[in-house]
């Protein structure tokens, strides 16, 4: 049983490594389409129409993926005073009930985010005339990453892996 939850947890780690990359191409790209538009619009005194629409997509990207990513490193902001004072036992149990109601707060993104996906299919961005779709696709895939990741976070609960806590500032 706990190889096949250790393989589970590697496949989860191997999801967020893509992931990883996928945000640092949103990243990289937004950073491209921003620096041309300036270069374009101050140098060249022709701005690219379609560049800042792009990159606020780009940026809805990765903050409802980059959300998920964050959520399974533990770098989240987060009040955790009673975790450091609980016993081990409790503590155990309130990590199990933050990551089910995190889970379950995903799932609503998923299920009203793919309905509100539905709702503006049929519009089209402004400059790029791509479907609003797209855009708006954000959330559910948000939020299946965040429901993937808390998989791995209850793994790491039935593992006894130690939570990841967050570097302490120097």
């Amino acid at each position: 049983m706990k190889t096949y939850l250790l393989l589970a947890n590697r496949a989860i780690d191997q999801f967020n490594r893509l992931i990883g990359w996928g945000l640092a191409a949103l990243l990289l790209v937004m950073t491209v389409l921003i620096f041309w538009q300036v270069f374009a619009r101050f140098v060249i005194g022709k701005p690219l129409y379609f560049s800042d629409e792009i990159a606020r997509f780009a940026m809805l990207w990765l903050t409802f993926v980059g959300a998920g990513y964050a959520y399974r490193k533990g770098t989240l902001i987060s009040v955790d005073i009673v975790l450091e004072y609980a016993g081990s036992k409790f503590a155990c149990l309130l990590r199990i009930a933050i990551i089910l109601c995190s889970a379950l707060f995903a799932f609503i993104m998923v299920k009203y985010g793919l309905d509100l996906v539905e709702r503006v299919s049929r519009q089209t961005a402004p400059s790029t005339r791509i479907s609003m779709m797209w855009p708006y696709l954000a959330v559910p895939a948000g939020g299946i990453v965040i429901l993937v990741n808390s998989l791995g976070l209850l793994l790491d609960e039935a593992l006894g892996k130690p939570p990841v806590l967050k570097q302490e500032a120097s």
